[in-house]
């Protein structure tokens, strides 16, 4: 009797906190589901409310301006006010800014409601995080989460990519915003009874405003700058003066954490090399692997003239390739270790664009694409994964939050700049190009931009070398002296 009383208690833990990984996992699903199903009604939505070709990418790139924008202080504020906050606060702004952007009936009011989601995901995102690298033991444990997790972001892109192309086709490019606001609703639902109330000690912790200002319109700034220079061009003053105005007040921000006494982003967290390193992975990562589906969606209508259900059929190949590589590093990781594997999971993402470059051509059947598809997702699936618990090692749990936002934060300014700079160079050889010519114009341009991708991936590999090579034992974190196992809440604490 008491084996089987033992039994029940150690059973109830183990099934919440499996439900808590559930939920968690659901969220990276809505994040992953409404960033990819917007890539396949692009040419829709440019139709629909009179988007040029180059503003076009605003659908895209103002989700992950605000997004990167913002993630430094969505981080933070999942250390002073508690994650179960801010992940709620998060799932609430994706569901309102997703009606409005469904409501819209011009551009500006689209790239507004898309700013509004990547503030939501700025919140979001780093909540979800912080609760996975909190709730789950370092190592083997965390591993594994981070797996199921990645899981969920790669079978996102699939759901997305195929949602997209239905509900384009079926119900308008409206539809594509629409569906979030159910599956927010969801989230936010089961939230409430699942994630425990957040305990944020006894002590008060001040709220940083001058960082937070300062931080969050800085890094807008030059991330405006960096992604709308290509078209306004580099030396207009609006662009220039967003530069100016962006990189005076990140030198500002880092003069007001070094003085503050609780700041929004401690810099000695930078002594962590880890935390360092993953976020040089993150943004060259972003920068690269991040950009390929938009290439890969131009050169399936534009080049091929696929429809918006045929590209989401299009893309379910690299999405399951994505998908098996996230599910697997975890397991890999664990058994030898997380810079190898995430080391050469770049390799063989880099190995895979290199050959789906060389395979596009205005004549190509989709057949002559899979292999390059099918090796490249199976890397940035199993990156993507990686990435981010990479980052986090060793990082105190009352600072996850800000370790996380920092690392979603160099993500996303990756992406954002990424994608501005090689949809300039796709681009550029289009002017004046019309019918068969400005087919073979844009394979071009698309191939340019796959190479470039690729000898960035090749960089990234090289970062990543300088993360830690871990030994049995989680290695100690700098203060203190404590181990970051012992600093890690239990799993069944949920």
């Amino acid at each position: 009797m008491p084996s089987s009383a033992t039994g029940v208690a150690t059973e109830t833990p183990r099934r919440r906190t499996g439900l808590l990984l559930a939920l968690l996992a659901f969220a990276q699903l809505i994040i992953s589901i409404d960033y990819n199903i917007v890539y396949v009604a692009l040419p829709e939505i440019g139709d629909g409310l009179g988007f040029s070709a180059q503003s076009l990418q605003w659908v895209v790139s103002a989700y992950a301006v605000a997004f990167g924008g913002f993630l430094l202080l969505g981080g933070r504020a999942c250390d002073l006010f508690g994650p179960r906050r801010i992940f709620i606060l998060g799932l609430a702004l994706y569901g309102v800014s997703s009606l409005v952007g469904g409501l819209a009936t011009d551009p500006g009011v689209l790239i507004a409601a898309r700013a509004v989601q990547g503030v939501g995901g700025a919140f979001l995102f780093p909540a979800t995080l912080t609760l996975v690298s909190t709730k789950f033991a370092e190592g083997k444990e965390r591993n594994r989460a981070f797996a199921v997790w990645g899981t969920a972001g790669g079978s996102g892109m699939i759901l997305g990519s195929l949602l997209g192309g239905v509900l384009t086709e079926a119900f308008g490019w409206e539809s594509v915003f629409y569906v979030n606001v159910p599956l927010a609703a969801v989230a936010i639902a089961v939230a409430f009874p699942l994630i425990a109330r957040d305990q944020l000690g006894g002590s008060r912790r001040s709220f940083d405003l001058a960082g937070a200002l300062t931080s969050t319109v800085g890094t807008t700034s030059v991330v405006f700058a960096l992604v709308q220079g290509p078209e306004s061009g580099w030396g207009s003053a609006e662009i220039v003066g967003a530069f100016l105005v962006g990189v005076a007040l990140l030198v500002a921000f880092l003069l007001i954490e070094k003085r503050s006494s609780d700041p929004l982003m401690p810099l000695r967290l930078f002594r962590n090399r880890n935390l360092s390193t993953g976020a040089g992975v993150t943004f060259f990562y972003m920068a690269t692997f991040g950009t390929l589906l938009y290439f890969l969606t131009v050169y399936f209508q534009g080049v091929h003239g696929y429809s918006a259900l045929e590209t989401g059929l299009a893309f379910l190949v690299p999405m399951v390739a994505i998908a098996i590589g996230a599910q697997t590093a975890g397991r890999l990781a664990t058994k030898y270790g997380l810079r190898a594997i995430m080391v050469a999971s770049l390799l063989v993402g880099l190995v895979g664009t290199v050959v789906l470059g060389f395979s596009l051509a205005t004549d190509a059947s989709y057949v002559a694409l899979i292999p390059g598809m099918v090796v490249m997702g199976l890397g940035q699936g199993a990156g993507y994964t990686l990435m981010f618990g990479a980052a986090t090692v060793g990082v105190d749990p009352m600072e996850q939050g800000i370790a996380s936002g920092w690392a979603s934060t160099t993500q996303q300014i990756g992406g954002a700049v990424g994608l501005a700079i090689l949809v300039a160079i796709a681009n550029s050889g289009l002017e004046g190009a019309q019918g068969e010519a400005l087919r073979a114009a844009t394979t071009d341009g698309l191939r340019t931009a796959v190479f470039i991708a690729a000898a960035g991936i090749a960089l990234t590999a090289l970062v990543a070398l300088g993360l830690r090579k871990p030994g049995k034992q989680p290695e100690p974190v700098a203060q203190g002296g404590a181990t970051a196992a012992t600093d890690e809440p239990q799993t069944a604490q949920v």
